[in-house]
């Protein structure tokens, strides 16, 4: 039986404390323990992406991560980046221009993109496709999801020229 770890995390902004086995993965975690379930559980090997985190200002597949190794770490979740009352840029993007179909896939989708339009605010759509291709979608052709994270790109290149 392993020794379990005083962890520290900051999810969503939120400080997080509490004992865990060093080798409890961040996907189980974040959903069972802390009750964040936005980002799913899909192939558990890092290929398809469902499990998509921001940490530390990086995309990880949280599945590929031990709680240990997150230890004092920011993490930021779909559920960080909007809220039903004031959603983000993308999920309107993703709600507008049919950018989901049964939603398993959305919120690493959304995760990814969102550090993918920070890293690279007015990307091609070849861009795109290259910067997303760590995220598997099972139910669209990509083309929706596309449009949509140009569409988002868009409108926040708009909105920070409006505010200059």
């Amino acid at each position: 039986m392993s020794k379990k770890m005083h962890i520290q995390l900051t999810v969503n902004g939120e400080a997080q404390e509490f004992l865990a086995e060093p080798r409890e993965l961040l996907i189980h975690t974040l959903r069972e323990r802390l009750n964040i379930t936005g980002p799913h559980i899909g192939c558990e090997t890092s290929h398809c992406g469902a499990c998509t985190v921001t940490l530390n200002g990086k995309s990880v597949k949280s599945c590929t991560v031990f709680v240990a190794q997150a230890d004092g770490a920011e993490i930021t979740t779909i559920e960080g980046l909007g809220n039903p009352d004031k959603l983000h840029v993308l999920q309107e993007a993703f709600k507008e221009h049919h950018g989901l179909q049964c939603g398993f896939c959305t919120p690493g989708m959304i995760t990814r993109a969102s550090k993918l339009l920070e890293e690279n605010p007015t990307p091609t759509e070849e861009e795109v496709r290259f910067g997303m291709a760590g995220n598997i979608c099972r139910c669209t052709g990509y083309q929706n999801i596309v449009k949509s994270i140009l569409a988002a790109a868009a409108e926040m290149s708009a909105s920070k020229e409006a505010a200059e």
